[in-house]
């Protein structure tokens, strides 16, 4: 049994990284994608299908070509994931920009430079 992909599996590839950022500015067909690597078209077939199972681009057949869109509302989801990190991240920040300027006023001397 063929295990289940998931976007953060997707996005963990650097090539459909790459092939999310080529079709946020447009969607493009197979050719322009491959010609966009330095892999073999069976390659980045590859890719684009397992981006196509976890949901995060639509194949449209377009007269004789196959066009890729981003389906950027699924990228929430690791959005939702990256949420509390980013958080704590800014808190974090916070507290270092308090201590810099506490430092600061208690080291005139010392603080050299401006904001």
């Amino acid at each position: 049994m063929e295990a289940r992909r998931d976007v953060f599996q997707a996005i963990a590839d650097p090539t459909r990284r790459e092939i999310l950022t080529l079709l946020r500015r447009r969607a493009q067909n197979l050719n322009s994608i491959a010609e966009q690597f330095d892999i073999s078209r069976q390659a980045v077939s590859l890719h684009i299908k397992i981006l196509s199972e976890c949901d995060l681009i639509d194949l449209r057949k377009e007269g004789r070509e196959r066009y890729c869109h981003l389906k950027a509302e699924k990228l929430a989801e690791v959005a939702g994931w990256l949420e509390p990190f980013s958080r704590l991240w800014e808190d974090r920040f916070d507290q270092l920009d308090s201590l810099w300027k506490e430092w600061r006023l208690q080291n005139p001397d010392q603080a050299g430079g401006k904001d």
